[in-house]
C-alpha cells in the first residue's frame, strides 16, 4: 500500500510497504523472454554494447514527437542501447527510435509497481543503457510506483555518469526538482488560480535529482491546454511551502522539445514555443480557499532555433515580459495582454 507523497520541507514517501526481492542472476537480453512477469519489449541487438555518451537532456512537451530532438538524444547516447520507461502502454517507441537514431537496441520496460521498480532486470537494463527516455502517461503512476525506489536512483545515476535522459508529457513532469504529481487527477489553470491549495494540487520534491533541473518545475501541453496559470500557481506553492526565494518553471508546447547539451545550452526544436518562468520572491497572497495574488513573474519565450542558457536563466533575443495573478486573474505586460 502506497501513501501519497506529501508537501513539506523534505520529500518523504510514507506508509510504503516495500516488497523484498531475492537477488538473482540477471537474464540475458531477449526480445521474447518473460522475466519474472515482466515482458521486455526489445528491438535490435539483444547483446550489451558500450558506447561513449554525452550528458544531455531532451524535454518534450507531449503530442507528436519531434524527430530532431530524438536524433539529438540518440547521438548523445552514442547510438548505443536505449531504454524507454513507462508504467502503461507498449513498445511503440522501439522501432521508431531504432530507425531514427540507428541505436544498437531499443528496449521498453513497463514498470507498473514498486516491486518492478526494485527488479534486478529493470535496474540492470537502466544501468547498462546509453540513454533513458521516460514516455508519457500518468505521472501519478511514476510517483507512486517509482518514487523513492532503486529505479529512481538508477535514473539519477544515468545523468551522473554522463548519459542522456529525456521525457515527454508525464515523463517530462517528473524530471524537475519539483513535480506536479497529479495524485488526485489533473488541475486546470482556472481551478489552480482560484484556490492554490485545492486538493488536486499535489506537488512532490526530488523524485529525481537531475543537476540541470535543480530549482525547476516543468509542465507540458502548455498553450494547447492553457497551463500558464497553473504553472504560476505551482511556483507560488513552492515559494510559499518550501520558502524558496527563486523558483523556476519551464512550460513546453505540444510537438515541441528542448534539447539541452553538456554546457546547459537549451535549443528549441519543433512547432511551438518554450516558456521560461522565474519568480521575484514570495507571493503576495497564497492561502487555502483564496484566489492567488502573485505579481511580476518573469517570462522568456523561445521558439524553434533559439537558445536559452539554463545556468544563467537567460536567452538572447527572446520575447520577455511578466505575468501577474491578481485575485486569481492572470494578466501580462505584453502588448495586447496575451499571457503567451
Amino acid at each position: 500500500m502506497v501513501a501519497a507523497w506529501r508537501l513539506g520541507a523534505g520529500t518523504v514517501l510514507a506508509g510504503v510497504m516495500v516488497v523484498a526481492i531475492a537477488s538473482a542472476a540477471v537474464p540475458p537480453r531477449s526480445p521474447g523472454r518473460v522475466v519474472r512477469g515482466l515482458l521486455p519489449l526489445l528491438v535490435g541487438n539483444p547483446g550489451d554494447v558500450q558506447r561513449a555518451t554525452r550528458p544531455a537532456l531532451v524535454l518534450a512537451g507531449g503530442g507528436p514527437d519531434v524527430d530532431a530532438a530524438m536524433v539529438f538524444f540518440g547521438t548523445a547516447a552514442g547510438a548505443g542501447d536505449l531504454v524507454v520507461l513507462r508504467a502503461t502502454g507498449g513498445g511503440g517507441y522501439n522501432q521508431y527510435l531504432l530507425n531514427l537514431t540507428g541505436a544498437d537496441s531499443v528496449e521498453t520496460l513497463i514498470v507498473a509497481s514498486r516491486q518492478r521498480a526494485e527488479d534486478p532486470y529493470v535496474l540492470s537494463r537502466v544501468g547498462q543503457a546509453e540513454g533513458v527516455f521516460v514516455a508519457g502517461g500518468d505521472q501519478a503512476n511514476y510517483v507512486n510506483f517509482w518514487g523513492g525506489t532503486s529505479l529512481a536512483r538508477a535514473i539519477d545515476e544515468v545523468a551522473r555518469r554522463g548519459a542522456p535522459l529525456g521525457g515527454t508529457s508525464a515523463g517530462l513532469a517528473v524530471l524537475g526538482e519539483w513535480a506536479f504529481a497529479a495524485l488526485e487527477g489533473t488541475v486546470t489553470s482556472g481551478q489552480a488560480l482560484a484556490n492554490p491549495y485545492g486538493g488536486r494540487i499535489t506537488l512532490v520534491r526530488n523524485m529525481l535529482c537531475l543537476p540541470r533541473l535543480a530549482g525547476v518545475i516543468t509542465d507540458s501541453h502548455f498553450v494547447a491546454r492553457d497551463r500558464m496559470g497553473r504553472l504560476v500557481t505551482f511556483l507560488a506553492r513552492i515559494a510559499s511551502d518550501w520558502g524558496v526565494e527563486e523558483v523556476r518553471g519551464i512550460g513546453i508546447d505540444e510537438a515541441t522539445a528542448l534539447t539541452v547539451d553538456e554546457n546547459g545550452a537549451a535549443m528549441v526544436v519543433g512547432q511551438g514555443a518554450v516558456y521560461f518562468l522565474r519568480t521575484p520572491g514570495p507571493p503576495e497572497r497564497c492561502l487555502p480557499g483564496q484566489p492567488l495574488t502573485y505579481r511580476h513573474i518573469a517570462v522568456q519565450r523561445a521558439t524553434a532555433g533559439q537558445v536559452f542558457h539554463l545556468s544563467t536563466w537567460y536567452g538572447g533575443g527572446l520575447v520577455s515580459y511578466t505575468v501577474s495573478a491578481d485575485d486569481g486573474v492572470l494578466t501580462s505586460t505584453q502588448v495586447g495582454g496575451s499571457i503567451y
